[in-house]
Parts: C-alpha cells; structure tokens; sequence
C-alpha cells in the first residue's frame, strides 16, 4: 500500500512512520518511495488486511494512495512538475552513493595491500580501516536498521566475517570480502533498476501544461494551464507530435494515435469524433481538440503509476516466507559457525586458521542469492508485463497465474465485441437486399437503440442512399415505424409485424431463414398491411483474436469456459465460433460466481470480465483478470490483473509468462541453495579459503539475479509486431 505525506518525509519522521507500521500485524516492511512524499507498507495479506493496515497508518499528514483512491491522491497531493524530477534525483542519488563507496573500498584495499607489503602490516591497518568503513557502510546500516526491529539478517553475516578476519590479522581478507559483498549489492541494485524505472518513465509520460482552447472576444484563443488544474469539460488542444494531456473524448478532428505507453498496443489506433483519449498517450498524425472526461488527479495513467508502485512493493508468497524464515536461518549459521570454530579447535588447529575458517562458513552459508532470487525474478516479470500493456497487481496473483488449471470467460465485451454489427440481410423473393437493408436504415435513423445504430452503419459501410423517413414513431420493445417512398415501413418483432398487418412472418422463406440463423438477433422489415420484405440478421460479432487466444491456452494446458448471461442459442454459436472447453448460459452474476466455484474443483480458475458487470465473479476467481481500459475505475479495483489493451492475447500471454517466472524462480532457488550447500560442506572440510568463499556467494548471487533478468525480454518468436514505417513522431512535452 502506497502513502503520501503533505510534505517531504525526513529521516525522523521516516523513523516515526516506521515504528507505526512495524507495530501492525503482518507488516513486513516499510519502504520510502521515489518521491520524498511517499512510502510503500508492504504487508502479509495472509496476517492481516488491507483496512487494518489503513487504519493503522493513516494521520492527519499521511493518507492513503491506494487504488481505491489512486489518481485523486496522486495529482492533488504531490506537483507532478516534481514527482519526475525527484525521482530521478532521487535514483541518481540512489546509485552514486554505492558506487563511490564501492570505489573507495576498493582504492583503499589495493593501497592497504600495497603498504602491507612494503612496510608491514601494521602500516597498512589505517588503509585497511577505510576500506572497513567503505566497504561495508551499506550492510552496517541495513544491518542496525534490523537489529532495531529485533531481526536478524544476511547482512549481519558478512559483517561479522570481516569483523572476524581483522581481529586475526587477515586485513586483506577481509576488504576483500566487504569489496565483493558490495559489488554484488551494486550489480543487483543496478540490474533491478531496470525493472524499477518503469514508475519513472510513467511519471515523464503527463505534460505539465495543457493549451485550452477558450471563447474569447475576439474569438477563439488558446491559453496554457497547468494539467492538474483543467477542470472537466474544458477543451483541450493537441497538435501532432504533442503527448494528449488529458483524459478525453475527442470533439473535433481526425487522428492516429500511440497507445503503447498506456495499453501496449504498437500499432496507433485511429481517432475521431466520439472517440477517447488518454493521458500520455502520443498524437501523431492530425490537430485534435479533446473535451475532458476526467481531473488529472483521476486519469488511467495516474492510476497505473500508483497501482504499478503498489505492485512492486508487493511480496510473493514464496518471497515472505524467505523473509519470515531468514532471522531464523541467521541465528542457525551463526550457531552452526560457532560449532564448526570449536571442532577446527578441537582438532589441532590455529587459533586464527579456526576462526578465519568460521568466517568463511558464515560467508558462505550466507541465504543472499536465496533472498534475491524470487524479488529478481518477481519484479522482472511484473516490468515484462506492464510493458506489454498488462498491469498485474503483485507478486501474489502471478504466482497464482501459475498454477491456473481453468481460465472462464464473459461473452460480451470479452470474448466479443460489445458492438451490435448486421450479418446478414435475407430478402423476400424479387427484393434487392441493399434496397431493403435502405428502408430499414431509413426508418431506423430515428431511433437510439444499438440495433438501429447496427443497421445504420451497414447502410454506410455498403455505401447505400438512405431515403427520408417521415412520421416516425416508436413502439418500446416491439419496433419503429415510418413512411419512407410513400410506404408505411416498419421494423422489428414478428409480433409487431403482425400488428401493423404484415403477412410472411409465420412460413414461407423469411420464416424458414429465422429459424436457421444461430444465435442472431432478428429484424423483421415489412410494409403495413402487405407482405414483409427482408429479415436483418444483427450479431455481437466474435473478437478477431479470441479463437487463436483460446488455442494457445490450450497449448499450455489450460481448459476454457465461457459463462455467459445471454441466452443458450447465443452463447453456444460464440462458444462454437472461439472453441470454448465448457460452456454455461442464462447465468445471473451469483449464478457466475457459483460457476466458478464449481470450476475451482478441478484446480485454480482465472476469470476473464470486462471488470464491471463480471466483478462478483472476478473477485470469486482465484485470478480475476479484466479487459481494456475502459471501465477502468470498476476494472482496477476488483481484478488482479487488468488487459490495458483490449487483447485476449493478453490472457495466454500472461499466463504463459507467469509459469515461465515461476521455473525461473524454482531453477534460482535450486540453484541457490545447492552453492549454499556446496561452499559450506566444503568450508567445514577447510578447504575453500575466505576470498575464494567470497567470490563463489557472490557469484552465485549476480547469476540468479541475471537470470530473473531473462524475463524482461519476451520469449522468442512472440515479438509484437512494429508500428507501420513513419508512423510514430517525436514527442513533444
């Protein structure tokens, strides 16, 4: 959970914050954010929950920024002018510090060496000292940090170790042992840097002013404002090249746009009047004017920035348990070394060979590659995703991505378009069907309803001369009427056919094509008082990509259902159509949630909504995964995962991305914990020396670090494909 203060978070109030989440059950950490304003609390969900952690943590100068209250705390509390340039003072900072002290440790050891062989050693201790107090200033401080909070850590190994090999003289040894323990932690901080930016580069994506397009005396002028201060409904400019400000509806003008810092998609899609726009995303080709939908404070970037903040300070359930295990596991190496220097002891040995041999078994035994490995690998993953346009919510729900055996599916909106659209248009005998499909659209124009837009846009889309339509009139939930060519024309229902005195509908062909259409909505056209002239069929079409998204799925092993509320007929020709495993229709939204527990019998589910309708049973699902960007207030707050594209190759890509984290994450711990196991039989039998103990830790740590890395690029033969030649252009903030 991300917390923002009403100022800057200094060292002593940190302290204070500190003390007040460590107090909370199941917190298991309290981490400062990018920004001086911020902390992250990242807790076990399995302990306590997230209203007793709010409870708990918020004052009169700290509040929660979480995704219930995302976007609106996120601009209103902090200059977003600021947020991006502290966080990149901050991460500069963050870096250099390390790094002089690395260098340091290191100029002073070879100084130290050389004075120790030239003059002695004890010459060369003062050398030696600095590069004590460089080498091993980080681990001193984390170190204090959790003997405060009554922990033991890894940290408290290495320090020792170089603590033990200078009371023995063996200065060299350890520098060398503090040299390579930071290094390592500085590989580490700088490989998983690379899946922290992703916070950062979000925060650069917003322009600071918006040009605001204004009635003036002498017309229309445009007048610059601060984003977080544009109030809804304003209309805002956006000239080619310029990222879109705000969250919007375009009113005027004519587009292509780049999504992909928002949804992932690399192809720019295209805007037009009646279309949205979202904040960060690049206008390239057209001049727009945008009306504004939503406050800065509340736009789906501002949500993103804090639900992927949010995300990353989230622990896995493999990772907590390392962490709940790890004073544990110290106290035991420790107790172990204590053991091993009294047989080294008891079996002949120097004094000091005994306890410089001791060290190295702490050194050794040391759990750092085990405690990098699952966040290495975790944070990866999460990075991979968000930049593909698929924003899970933590650790947890990938790991849970793993393991799922079922992934449901909603009809509409998801695994279909949620746009009515004509299929087909059956004529009488001797009718022309586009003159048919012309009297349908004419009498339709008068009418609002999705099925009468269907019929309008065929009527475009096939380029057909729509007559005038006069004395319209509607009947609810029957049909539209209207004299079109001097003829009564009407349009809807069998049974408002009937009414108006239209023969046809109950045999013959037009009859006969009804009952044969699969799942299709029927428009009945006639004339009143003579013989029905057409039946337009109108479907919610089939997504261009679920049938593939459902066959690799399959490949991985995953069965399909589709639970739908529409009727049997409807659903069973979508289910055909994608080539779902199970199927269930007429389901109410407890009727879903009830489904999906039946699914869970057979092993974890995931459930696929539009995160609105489907929320009951997303939130019932193991997994519950949301489609698209709009919607996205009731989607980022009931899924674990959101699709900010509107692709169902999200789902198998995720899925797919979750099992290989976690091969990755068992092959680091494998592969961790036999180094661990190997150096320390071997420093028991006295043969592995300090810096040779040295080299191999922290070898082993930098390779299971590297190896989570793999996830940040896709797998091979799954690259996305590139925007068109030409397509993207400089942006401008």
């Amino acid at each position: 959970m991300v917390f923002v203060a009403d100022g800057p978070i200094g060292p002593g109030d940190l302290a204070a914050i500190r003390r007040r989440a460590m107090a909370l059950p199941g917190v298991l950490d309290l981490i400062p954010g990018a920004e001086p304003r911020l902390v992250v609390v990242a807790f076990d969900p399995g302990v306590t929950r997230r209203p007793i952690v709010r409870a708990g943590m918020e004052s009169a100068d700290l509040r929660l920024l979480g995704a219930g209250s995302t976007g609106r705390r996120l601009l209103a509390a902090l200059d977003p002018r600021h947020l991006a340039a502290g966080a990149r003072a901050a991460w500069a900072s963050e870096q250099r510090v390390p790094f002089l002290l690395l260098a340091l440790c290191l100029l002073a050891g070879l100084v130290g060496f050389a004075v120790e062989r030239t003059a002695g050693a004890s010459a060369a201790i003062p050398a030696y000292a600095v590069a004590y107090v460089a080498g091993g200033a980080p681990a001193l401080r984390t170190t204090l940090g959790s003997l405060r909070r009554g922990r033991l850590d890894v940290d408290l190994l290495m320090l020792l170790a170089a603590a033990g090999a200078a009371a023995v003289g063996a200065w060299w040894e350890g520098a060398v042992l503090l040299f390579l323990f930071s290094l390592g932690g500085v590989l580490e901080a700088f490989a998983l840097g690379r899946t922290h930016r992703s916070v950062r580069a979000l925060m650069d994506l917003r322009p600071d002013v918006v040009q605001v397009v204004e009635a003036g005396p002498e017309g229309r002028v445009e007048r610059e404002v601060a984003a977080d201060r544009v109030a809804v409904g304003a209309l805002a400019a956006v000239r080619p090249g310029e990222r879109v400000p705000v969250d919007g509806e375009v009113v005027a003008g004519t587009s292509a746009v780049d999504q992909s810092a928002i949804t992932g998609e690399s192809i720019p899609v295209e805007a037009r009047p009646g279309d949205p726009v979202f904040a960060g995303t690049i206008n390239l080709t057209g001049y727009l004017e945008v009306r504004v939908t939503r406050p800065a404070q509340e736009t789906v970037l501002a949500r993103v920035i804090a639900l992927v903040a949010e995300a990353r300070a989230q622990k896995a359930p493999a990772q907590r348990a390392i962490d709940r295990y790890q004073p544990v596991y110290v106290a035991g190496v420790l107790g172990v070394a204590a053991v091993a220097f009294a047989l080294f002891l008891a079996m002949g040995r120097d004094v000091g060979d005994a306890f410089l041999q001791a060290m190295t078994l702490l050194v050794v035994a040391s759990p750092c590659a085990l405690v990098i490995s699952v966040p290495a690998s975790l944070l990866s993953a999460l990075a991979r995703a968000a930049r593909e346009g698929i924003l899970v919510k933590g650790s947890g729900p990938l790991e849970d991505l793993a393991r799922v055996r079922t992934v449901a599916f909603d009809k509409t909106g998801t695994l279909t378009t949620g746009a009515l659209a004509v299929t087909a248009v059956t004529p009488a005998p001797g009718v022309d069907p586009g003159h048919a499909l012309a009297l349908a659209a004419a009498v339709e124009a008068g009418s609002g309803h999705p099925l009468a837009q269907a019929v309008a846009q065929a009527a475009e889309r096939a380029g057909i001369d729509v007559p005038a339509c006069t004395a319209f009139a509607a009947v609810h939930g029957r049909g539209v009427e209207g004299d079109v060519e001097g003829r009564r024309i009407v349009v809807g229902s069998p049974a408002f056919m009937r009414e108006r005195g239209a023969w046809g509908v109950d045999g013959g062909p037009l009859a006969d094509a009804v009952r044969a259409a699969d799942g299709e909505a029927a428009l009945w056209v006639g004339e009143a008082g003579a013989r029905a002239i057409a039946v337009v069929g109108v479907r919610d079409t089939v997504r261009t990509g679920a049938r593939p998204a459902l066959t690799r799925l399959r490949g991985l092993g995953v069965r399909t259902a589709l639970l739908s509320g529409d009727r049997a007929a409807v659903a069973e020709r979508v289910g055909r159509e994608v080539g779902v495993d199970a199927l269930r229709a007429d389901l109410l939204p407890e009727d879903k949630v009830a489904a999906i527990r039946d699914l869970a019998a057979a092993g974890p589910v995931a459930m696929v909504g539009d995160g609105v309708n489907d929320a009951p049973a997303l939130a019932a699902a193991t997994v519950g995964i949301a489609m698209g960007v709009r919607g996205t207030d009731q989607a980022l707050e009931t899924a674990d995962v959101v699709l900010m594209a509107d692709r169902l190759d999200g789902v198998p890509d995720v899925v797919d991305l979750a099992r290989r984290t976690r091969r990755i994450v068992t092959q680091n711990l494998v592969f961790a914990g036999s180094v661990i196991l190997v150096l320390s039989v071997l420093a028991i039998a006295g043969v592995v020396p300090l810096p040779l103990g040295v080299v191999g830790h922290e070898g082993s740590t930098v390779i299971v670090t590297l190896n989570g890395l793999r996830l940040l690029r896709p797998p091979r033969g799954e690259r996305r494909p590139s925007p068109p030649a030409g397509a993207l252009a400089p942006a401008r903030a």
